[in-house]
């Protein structure tokens, strides 16, 4: 898996938040950057991670930084 980003965060779910995983363990849901920097912390990294870093991190499933579900058109 060479090249691949060891902190992924997922599509945003229904209900909001988007979960985040860190060399492959679910670590939790993040509603926010804070929450997901918590998240990496609690994971055992130490050092500053931007969250605009593509070798750190990948975003999957919708824009990065967006934790809200978009609302379906009736």
């Amino acid at each position: 898996m060479a090249g691949t980003p060891p902190i992924v965060v997922h599509r945003i779910s229904p209900t909001g938040g988007r979960r985040v995983t860190v060399r492959g363990r679910i670590m939790g849901l993040a509603h926010s950057d804070e929450e997901v920097l918590a998240l990496i912390r609690r994971a055992g990294g130490t050092g500053p991670v931007s969250l605009e870093d593509p070798t750190a991190v990948e975003w999957t499933g919708g824009r990065p930084h967006q934790y809200e579900p978009l609302e379906l058109l009736p």
